[in-house]
């Protein structure tokens, strides 16, 4: 009976327009029916088709708590899951649609925080999921692998590309890219202040891809930066505390290469427009 009540209730929660109260009431329902089927973790006596069922309603519960913008339900959903993912395909009376998808955005969720070496540790797990190119060229598992090595070689050009509407796997993943795009912005602005003494207002506008004037001006105002006959200026290398002068030339090398990338691309862009 509860088995039944339960596959009702997972086939209203695949709906992904959904609101969010009412996916919360019906996941309420459904973590109740799998208690009463011993069901809300993994065991031994638990059959492969309640564990199948388990699964789906933390995963659904995981795609739209991120729908919502609830990092910690999201977060609550992703740990429940993690027991299930564990355990081999065979026990289970059928394979997960949604697996990758939702590691994919764990992994995004881990970018966005900053915790790179969690990233990196559970990027090693996938190997029991396929060879490295299956992983890298999966719809869903590609795409955080992907602004991760962007991201660390400095190519903004490539992640902003990437984060555009009509280039991201799933609605979910657009979710995550608005909170990844301000710590993106941020690592600009950092090389544009090691680089370069000043920038044309016009060319920060494109660097840090903001969409009006007033945007730049708040975020000029946000870092310290002055504005002066359509130039900003950064701060001095003494203001930002820099230490060897050495470490300084090779860092604005650096930062000048990423800037120069990134200007490159935001100038396409306006071409193309």
């Amino acid at each position: 009976m509860a088995d039944r009540q339960l596959t009702t209730l997972l086939t209203q929660l695949r709906t992904p327009s959904l609101p969010f109260p009412q996916s919360t009431t019906l996941l309420s329902k459904a973590k109740l029916l799998l208690l009463q089927l011993s069901a809300l973790t993994p065991s031994p006596t638990v059959s492969p088709a309640n564990l199948t069922l388990a699964r789906e309603v933390y995963e659904l519960g995981a795609l739209h708590s991120l729908r919502a913008k609830n990092p910690d339900s999201f977060t609550r959903y992703v740990s429940q899951l993690q027991p299930f993912y564990e355990l081999p395909p065979s026990a289970f009376s059928s394979p997960s649609q949604n697996q990758n998808k939702v590691t994919a955005l764990w992994l995004l969720f881990l970018l966005t925080q900053g915790r790179y070496t969690e990233f990196h540790s559970d990027l090693e797990g996938l190997s029991t999921r396929g060879s490295v190119a299956e992983v890298e060229n999966d719809k869903f598992l590609g795409y955080p692998i992907k602004l991760e090595r962007w991201l660390m070689e400095g190519a903004y050009d490539r992640v902003w590309k990437a984060m555009k509407k009509g280039e991201v796997p799933s609605e979910e993943f657009g979710v995550l890219c608005e909170v990844l795009t301000p710590q993106i912005r941020r690592e600009i602005a950092s090389s544009s202040e090691r680089a370069y003494p000043s920038l044309p207002f016009l060319s920060a506008q494109s660097l840090l891809f903001l969409d009006s004037e007033g945007a730049v001006v708040d975020f000029a105002h946000s870092r310290g930066w002055v504005i002066k006959d359509r130039t900003i200026y950064f701060p001095t290398a003494a203001e930002l505390n820099a230490d060897e002068e050495g470490e300084q030339e090779q860092e604005k090398e650096v930062g000048q290469m990423v800037i120069e990338n990134t200007l490159g691309y935001a100038r396409q862009l306006e071409t193309i427009v």
